[in-house]
Parts: C-alpha cells; sequence; structure tokens
C-alpha cells in the first residue's frame, strides 16, 4: 500500500480512538512501523506533526462535549486523556482562547479552535450560501428523544426516519416542502446525555388535512448559512457531521442561539419508494458573522 492509503486508514482508525491511550508507540503499534518512520510518514502526507494532530482532535471532542452535555469538565478531561483538569484547561486555552468553563457558558458557539478531521486529497465544499430569513409561522409536532453524545448520529438518522413516518402515515400525499427542526439541549436527568426536541412542521396552508394535534411554531428570523443536501436519505447525517465538523470551522463561522432547520423537497413518487430515498435538502445553521 502506498504511504497516502497506509494515513488514510490510520486517520479513520484515529477518529475512533481518540478517547484511548494513543501513545507514538501505540499508534506505530497499530501502522506497523517504527514511531519514527511513523512520524516522517505522517508529516510528509499530512503535513502535520501526529502528536499535535491528535492533541487537537481531542480537543475538538472535548469542546463539543462541553456545548453539548452537562458533564463535570473534569470528567471530560479524562476522557480525553489529559491527566488533570488543570492540564486540561492549559491545553485548552491555547486552542480555543477560552477556558473550558466560559466555552460552556458562551451564549453563541465561534468555531474558532476547531480542528477538522483529516482529508487526504481535496475536500469539496458543499454548496452552501448566506441568508436572511424572517420570522416564519408554521404548524408541527414536537417529539423528544435522549443519547449519549457517541450515539448521536446513529439516533438522529432513525428518529428522523421514525418521526416523518409517523407524521406523514396517514397523508393523502406528501407537500411539496417539509420542515424538521432540530434543537439539542443537556439532558436534565443524566449529564453525559443530550434531549435532543425535533419538530415536523409543515406552512399552515401545507398542513389542511395533513396534521392533527398540531401547534404553532415559530422560526425566529435572522441570518443563516444554508448547506445544500442532494442524495440519499442514509447520506444526510453524516452531510451534517461535515458541515459541523469541517464546513463551520473551514468558513469561521459562529453558530448563534436556535434551531437547525431542515427543508426537505420530496419527489412526487416518495411515498412509494423503499427505503433509502433520495431525497434534496437544505439545512439551516443559524449564525452570527
Amino acid at each position: 500500500m502506498d504511504q497516502a492509503g497506509i494515513i488514510r486508514d490510520l486517520l479513520s482508525w484515529l477518529e475512533g480512538h481518540l478517547d484511548q491511550p494513543l501513545s507514538l508507540d501505540n499508534v506505530a503499534a497499530k501502522a506497523g512501523y517504527s514511531k519514527w518512520h511513523l512520524q516522517r510518514m505522517f508529516k510528509d502526507v499530512t503535513g502535520h506533526a501526529i502528536g499535535a494532530y491528535i492533541r487537537a482532535r481531542r480537543l475538538s471532542k472535548s469542546a463539543v462535549a462541553l456545548r453539548l452535555t452537562a458533564r463535570p469538565i473534569l470528567d471530560i478531561a479524562l476522557q480525553y486523556r489529559f491527566d488533570s483538569q488543570q492540564t486540561f484547561t492549559r491545553a485548552f486555552k491555547k486552542q480555543f482562547n477560552l477556558t473550558p468553563a466560559l466555552y460552556r457558558r458562551s451564549p453563541d458557539w465561534s468555531s474558532f479552535g476547531m480542528r477538522p478531521p483529516l482529508r487526504l486529497g481535496e475536500f469539496t465544499m458543499p454548496k452552501f450560501e448566506f441568508i436572511t430569513m424572517p420570522d416564519t409561522h408554521l404548524v408541527g409536532i414536537t417529539q423528544s428523544y435522549t443519547c449519549k453524545l457517541e450515539e448521536i448520529s446513529e439516533f438522529r438518522q432513525q428518529m428522523r426516519s421514525q418521526f416523518w413516518r409517523d407524521f406523514l402515515g396517514n397523508s393523502p400525499s406528501i407537500p411539496p416542502m417539509l420542515y424538521g427542526l432540530h434543537e439539542p439541549r443537556p439532558s436534565l436527568e443524566r449529564d453525559d446525555e443530550q434531549e435532543v426536541l425535533y419538530t415536523t412542521a409543515l406552512t399552515p396552508e401545507m398542513a389542511n388535512g395533513h396534521l392533527q394535534d398540531a401547534h404553532p411554531v415559530k422560526l425566529e428570523g435572522g441570518e443563516y448559512v444554508m448547506f445544500t443536501y442532494e442524495g440519499l436519505g442514509s447520506g444526510l447525517q453524516e452531510f451534517v457531521l461535515t458541515v459541523y465538523g469541517t464546513c463551520m470551522p473551514m468558513l469561521g463561522l459562529t453558530r448563534r442561539k436556535g434551531q437547525d432547520i431542515e427543508r426537505f423537497f420530496p419527489q412526487k413518487d416518495a411515498m412509494n419508494q423503499e427505503p433509502p430515498i433520495q431525497l434534496r435538502c437544505e439545512y439551516l445553521i443559524p449564525i452570527r458573522r
């Protein structure tokens, strides 16, 4: 295998083991090379030092845990292999210019300091644009679920599909535009879990005859960045992870408070398609520039 292929496999493995011991000896043993050769090969292929990259990715993962859970800072520090809260705080402040406590309490979530996963080769930014949206009134049904941070992707994919099946189960036809509104917050019952509110919604004129037990929903106006996804429904969650983990840091954007908005434009025969269906989705994130 060529060097790029070796490092590509190693990067994938590292991403799944950031909360495990990753000394150079351990990583070199996994790759099957001496640590000196591995360090040189990693730097040649990626342009980054492997130890600094691992630390930056661990700190980026810990930043997500700080924002999306209520876990004690020490627990997060220990999970990502820092030997004390003091060591973690020093490293975190160096990367993010804020202490972990201030980072957690900040009303906005800046992408400054986030280290995206390395991708070998050219990365193609998804189509995006900045839009200003007025206050928008919808009607919808809100459901919630709780999960651990590591389970978010799997749960979001499953719940999105289930909620839409429930939502449209008795509908005579599929409306031309559907809204999915996503709002995560730390669970009040378990500090290592998230509570996620997901609202399936339509405009009032589209809701006629489609919804029972729906409640009014107001989308707050303001500036959003809108990314466009076209592909299999099974790939949407990976797209969302790329948007947050790579695109937002590359664009230097700050997420303000508010809901993520999914706008779906179903194909006319979507009800008759076997999953995974093809879909087009505009994914909007509230931002402050």
